[in-house]
């Protein structure tokens, strides 16, 4: 996966999820979401713009709960959109609802790897 491929969400599933969300020297952003979810297609706008400035250093990645339940389930995501920060292969934070886009980056802020 190259750099470049990172500045823009990227759909995952099950079997990727566990190898994108242990990218060394990444913060990675799993974004909850569901096609009929309102709150998720509207911040979906704000976190491709996230992945972008972010240049490669922090990687969003989208699950779509209806075709993964269980991954869901497994995070404990009880409302959409639901994201969860991981740094090499930990959760260090979940943010619920859709935030505002300064909101988002002081969580992103305050897990970015040195």
């Amino acid at each position: 996966m190259s750099t470049a491929d990172l500045t823009q969400p990227m759909n995952i599933d099950d079997a990727s999820f566990d190898i994108v969300t242990a990218m060394p020297d990444k913060l990675v952003l799993v974004d909850f979401w569901a096609p009929w979810c309102g709150p998720c297609k509207a911040i979906a706008p704000t976190l491709a713009e996230l992945a972008a400035e972010y240049d490669g250093k922090l990687v969003v990645a989208k699950l779509n709960i209806d075709e993964h339940q269980q991954k869901a389930t497994a995070f404990a995501v009880r409302s959409i959109p639901t994201m969860v920060l991981f740094r090499d292969g930990e959760m260090v934070d979940t943010i619920t609802g859709a935030l505002p886009k300064n909101a988002l980056k002081s969580k992103i802020d305050a897990q970015m790897p040195a």
